[in-house]
């Protein structure tokens, strides 16, 4: 009896004790210790909940923090792979990359391939060979990260893909969802169901929303997809899932045949508004400006303040446009990877100035331009074919920059909101005016409501440009800082003096200089524009001959770009006229 007890002790700990070590041994070996590259190929679930969460929920904004990116990529049809390995290049030094492939190898042996760009290893990338999939739009079908609470729980968001043939993209946000453990909340049932696509899809991370009115046509009457909804039970649906409680909604574009906002617009913060600008009258040109006044007519950022525009051009393939057969070449179908954005280029000069473009309205940030020619022609670029899985720990920080100010007396106030789930030990304020300087640092205080933080930089003299980033970290340890690649990155302001003050007051407008000067091509002129009103704007020769006008209409206030391509133009000096109602400048451009 002894013997048997002994028997049954050593069975008993040889299941409790070696069994379940052998069984985690070999899980760990196959999911954390398997050599470069990592293969992932669970068997997925199935389940997933079709009502809304129960708690309030909040979508990212494309500029928070991410966990990884993911990508799908087949060995055969239009998978564009060089442009993949190059997304894969850039986004694997900042968060892991997700690829759905039937062909590891394949993409393997591509991505260690010297031709295109040079060797790619595979660290910081996982291959997902389980999940299957259709094509490689991940943009439009892919999954949603959205928190409870704005930072609590990661829960995963799966809409109906607006593609009926393609129905192994449309399951792939299920299964995503369970591979990374998070809970999976589809609308796919009614009253909750609804038809969307994730190019026609665009939040601020704070409840506001924009889209084409595509979404309201394939969730209306006559849609394929079988269902039904009014533009208010939209309205019901994106709150109860996805948090939006400002869902702006814009009329299509003529020359846009599927009709995604991100092929001409882009949010690259809270309060700033990317547009793509065609030459005046061209192609989509009207109804972008159109639907950019409408925005700016009805609604305010998530601060309360009227929305910043940054114009970007949307350059001609070959001198053509999308309305005479040129493909739609777009600057806007960009993608953030926590401190990098990838942005499409299409081997052209307008390339450069693009580029330079989101260097300055995004300082810090590693701006990686990726040719994009073989996807566009097929109505998609970087966005498109990237889809950003958000942090499963976030510590949200938010910011309304500071403006310039005439202020020389007063410091001047930065708030900001910071949360997490396990709350705020610390925060604190950076700030230089010497860029070759180390940044000054300022405890920041709690007001004591709304998880708003606060500090003062002194007040400045005249002249002074003033830099400055805010850090936090939590009551568990995580720390963030914003702009996400401070202290390279950072917001900044300029003290004006009295004298600035008076001529503003007394002009309406400030030209600033316009780039490339000399010009052969796509050239910019920078405005700042302190009153609302009439504007004109047009080119010269030297015997005073109109050579182009560039904009003749209403204007509001901001900062605003113009663009004129100067390829046509004989070599030669040109002059540059900007009118408003009480001022008139003129600067002098150069043709090479």
């Amino acid at each position: 009896m002894q013997k048997l007890t002994s028997f049954i002790r050593i069975q008993l700990w040889l299941c409790i004790i070696i069994l379940p070590a052998i069984l985690n041994s070999q899980s760990l070996r196959f999911v954390d210790e398997v050599p470069s590259p990592a293969v992932e190929n669970n068997v997925y679930k199935t389940a997933a909940f079709t009502t809304p969460p129960s708690s309030p929920v909040r979508t990212i904004g494309e500029w928070e923090e991410l966990q990884g990116l993911m990508i799908a990529w087949k060995n055969s049809g239009s998978f564009y792979p060089t442009m993949l390995k190059q997304i894969v290049k850039s986004a694997k030094q900042e968060c892991k990359v997700y690829i759905l492939t039937d062909n590891v190898s394949y993409v393997v042996n591509y991505l260690n391939n010297t031709a295109n760009g040079g060797s790619v290893d595979t660290t910081n990338v996982v291959f997902l060979n389980n999940i299957q999939f259709n094509s490689v739009w991940c943009r439009d079908y892919g999954p949603w990260s959205v928190y409870t609470n704005d930072v609590d729980s990661l829960l995963t968001i799966d809409w109906i893909y607006n593609r009926i043939s393609r129905p192994l993209d449309n399951a792939v946000p299920l299964n995503f969802g369970n591979f990374i453990g998070t809970p999976v909340y589809q609308n796919t049932t009614a009253p909750w169901d609804f038809v969307n696509t994730g190019g026609n899809f665009m939040t601020d991370g704070f409840g506001t929303a924009f889209a084409s009115e595509l979404v309201v046509e394939e969730n209306g009457p006559g849609n394929n997809f079988g269902v039904l909804h009014t533009p208010a039970e939209l309205d019901t649906i994106v709150k109860a899932f996805m948090g939006i409680t400002k869902y702006i909604k814009m009329p299509t574009l003529p020359y846009d045949a599927i009709h995604h906002i991100d092929m001409h617009m882009k949010l690259l913060d809270e309060q700033t508004l990317l547009i793509g600008e065609y030459p005046q009258g061209v192609a989509d040109g009207p109804q972008i400006e159109a639907n950019l006044q409408y925005i700016l007519s009805n609604f305010n950022s998530c601060f309360g303040t009227p929305y910043k525009v940054i114009r970007i051009p949307m350059p001609d393939d070959n001198g053509a446009y999308p309305n005479t057969t040129g493909d739609y070449f777009t600057y806007t179908n960009s993608s953030f990877v926590n401190n990098t954005i990838i942005v499409p280029t299409y081997n052209i000069p307008e390339d450069a100035q693009a580029l330079q473009i989101y260097r300055d309205a995004l300082p810090g940030y590693k701006v990686v331009g990726i040719n994009s020619t073989a996807s566009i022609g097929a109505l998609g670029a970087l966005h498109c074919i990237t889809k950003e899985i958000g942090t499963s720990d976030p510590l949200l920080i938010s910011h309304q920059k500071l403006e310039d100010t005439f202020d020389t007396l007063n410091g001047y106030t930065v708030n900001a909101l910071m949360k997490h789930r396990s709350g705020i030990s610390a925060a604190t304020l950076f700030f230089r005016t010497d860029t070759t300087q180390p940044y000054t640092s300022v405890v920041m205080n709690y007001t004591g409501a709304n998880d708003i933080w606060t500090a003062n930089i002194p007040a400045q003299t005249v002249g002074a440009k003033v830099y400055y980033y805010v850090g936090a970290t939590s009551n568990s340890g995580k720390s963030q800082v914003r702009p996400m690649p401070a202290p390279l990155g950072y917001w900044r302001f300029t003290v004006l003096g009295l004298a600035s003050l008076a001529e503003h007051q007394n002009n309406s407008m400030e030209v600033l200089p316009l780039f490339p000067n000399p010009s052969k091509g796509i050239t910019c002129l920078p405005y700042k524009f302190y009153q609302s009103g009439n504007f004109k704007c047009w080119v010269t020769d030297i015997t005073g001959n109109i050579t182009a006008t560039i904009y003749e209409g209403k204007i509001s206030n901001g900062e605003r770009k113009f663009f004129i391509n100067t390829e046509s133009f004989s070599a030669g000096v040109y002059f540059v006229h900007s009118l408003t109602n009480d001022a008139m400048q003129t600067q002098k451009l150069v043709v090479k």
